[in-house]
């Protein structure tokens, strides 16, 4: 055996003691056309990522350093990746756009400012369902496997505070509740519960934070360049993998923005979901979701939501004095709520406190509104 084969057997068993990794080398793509501050910006990000534990195969411009495949237009360049990914030469690909079907759509990852913390942001990119509600626990599903990919055994889950929410809620209790397990993160304000404001952004209390894709965009542009002045993303890992029920390109975004600091860190997340095989973990998470319930909360929200053939009308009670505020409403349900309990002869405002929507009654009606609300699935 010649000295050259010896060393470089030597150096594969290092690298897989290293890893931990003691099969095939896992490769990761990157695509090197495209980014607002040029390809040496991306073919820097992964020399800095370079570290041995993985490979790192370049798509677009390339480099000697690195394996090379070397095209002119971002067009080839998307089809040569396609190619790679189907054909499992590469494991995972960092790209600065893809369009994914309907469905799937991507967790974002960033290190929240208050506590240098990482969280996971479910989605950021793509659509998980036309419906926001729905797309929105579907994200939560998304967000729960990715983080179990990367290795959180068991990732808290908080919903931001925006419209839909408390439906978001119920439909993760009501799974939870028949047997679907998972662990709401605490709000770090003194109220407390699973719906996150911006404190518990900032610090990053859940590891992940569900909300719906065009927000979750926005939130990991703020947290990648805040102190850059928004032109060159420099913190974070990046919008993530696209994830879906059934879904297996590994496919991770970029923005344009993002600087060689985010690339590097990109392509390391690419490492973390390909080892930990997010599909697989994805379409096991969904299953278990839909055995708990998932689809049957579905159908009832679209239900909820499809056209009544009679609109009943509903007149409010005498006018009272409202003084009791009753929170946990969902700003989508809220004048419904009010009329359920006008249905009661039970006068009732709608209103809005300093965490979210609220059902206004009076005091002495305070309870038995609290009861009508949970019987009609307003509130739990």
């Amino acid at each position: 055996m010649s000295n050259k084969l010896i060393s470089d057997v030597l150096l594969e068993v290092a690298g897989a003691i290293e890893s931990g990794n003691f099969g095939k080398k896992i490769k990761v793509g990157l695509t090197t056309l495209g980014s607002e501050h040029g390809s040496e910006n991306l073919i820097n990000g992964a020399k800095l990522a370079n570290n041995g534990m993985f490979e790192i195969v370049l798509i677009g411009k390339g480099d000697e350093e690195f394996t090379s495949y070397e095209v002119e237009t971002e067009d080839e360049m998307y089809k040569v990746m396609e190619e790679l990914l189907d054909s499992k030469e590469i494991d995972a690909c960092v790209t600065m756009h893809y369009n994914f079907p309907i469905g799937v759509s991507t967790v974002g990852r960033v290190l929240t400012p208050g506590r240098g913390r990482e969280m996971f942001i479910a989605t950021t990119t793509g659509t998980s369902s036309t419906d926001r509600v729905e797309a929105m626990a579907r994200n939560a599903i998304y967000g729960i496997a990715t983080a179990k990919s990367c290795g959180i055994k068991n990732p808290t889950v908080g919903i931001l505070n925006l419209d839909g929410a408390r439906q978001v809620e119920k439909i993760l209790l009501n799974i939870k509740e028949n047997g679907y397990e998972f662990d709401f993160a605490e709000s770090m304000r003194a109220d407390g519960g699973s719906v996150m404001r911006g404190n518990d952004l900032l610090i990053g209390v859940p590891d992940v934070m569900v909300t719906d894709s065009l927000t979750g965009n926005l939130l990991m542009k703020v947290f990648s360049s805040f102190n850059t002045g928004g032109d060159f993303e420099a913190q974070g890992f990046g919008y993530g993998p696209g994830v879906g029920e059934d879904y297996d390109r590994r496919v991770l975004i970029l923005s344009r923005a993002s600087g060689t600091p985010v690339v590097a860190n990109a392509l390391k997340y690419a490492f973390e979901i390909a080892k930990g095989e997010v599909n697989k973990i994805a379409r096991e998470e969904y299953k278990k979701a839909i055995s708990f319930g998932l689809d049957k909360e579905f159908a009832e929200l679209k239900n909820k939501k499809a056209p009544k053939d009679k609109v009943e009308e509903i007149v409010a009670p005498p006018k009272e004095v409202v003084t009791e505020g009753i929170a946990g409403v969902d700003i989508l349900d809220l004048e419904d709520a009010v009329k359920a309990l006008w249905k009661e002869s039970i006068y009732a405002e709608s209103g809005m406190g300093c965490t979210g929507p609220i059902v206004m009654v009076a005091p002495e009606k305070l309870e038995i509104a609290i009861e009508c609300l949970k019987k009609n699935d307003f509130i739990k």
